[in-house]
């Protein structure tokens, strides 16, 4: 049975420290999904088909990574695509709280699928979206924070 993992988030914008995460699970998955949840209660800087983009133009060297994005319940995506793992990113023990309610919900609704836990590099801990968000809807110089050779410009 192959592998496929998912790594849900909203992505806005992809950082590097959402790059780390999945390089580092390349080796444990036959294929990830990075897949961009839509959320109707947060404002967006970037639209769902520039985040897809942004993510597939990151990994297109890499033929196991793709982006895609859904609608509704991560779990229902996961069936949906088939997935055997769900993977998330923990910078903080805040997160982890967080992450494994989530993740206790989400093995009662979908005992299949397992959630496996990265743990940020040390200097990636404090990169956040939100954080990285601001600083370019004020006009600051976000590039040391997002993937190699992306221009946010090119998806604003």
């Amino acid at each position: 049975m192959q592998k496929i993992a998912v790594f849900p988030g909203s992505f806005d914008p992809f950082t590097v420290g959402h790059e780390n995460i999945v390089l580092r699970a390349l080796d444990l998955f036959d294929r990830i999904i990075v897949a961009i949840g839509i959320h109707s209660t947060k404002q967006p800087l970037l639209k769902i088909e520039a985040r897809v983009k942004m993510v597939n133009r990151v990994f297109e060297s890499y033929d196991q990574v793709s982006a895609d994005s859904f609608e509704g319940l991560t779990v229902d995506y996961c069936r949906k695509v088939h997935a055997t793992h769900m993977i998330r990113g923990i910078r903080t023990s805040a997160d982890f709280e967080y992450e494994r309610a989530i993740a206790q919900i989400n093995k009662k609704m979908l005992p299949e699928v397992e959630s496996i836990f990265l743990l940020t590099t040390p200097e990636h801990t404090p990169v956040n979206s939100t954080i990285i968000r601001d600083i370019i809807r004020n006009g600051g110089d976000a590039s040391q924070f997002l993937p190699r050779g992306l221009d946010i410009k090119d998806y604003l």
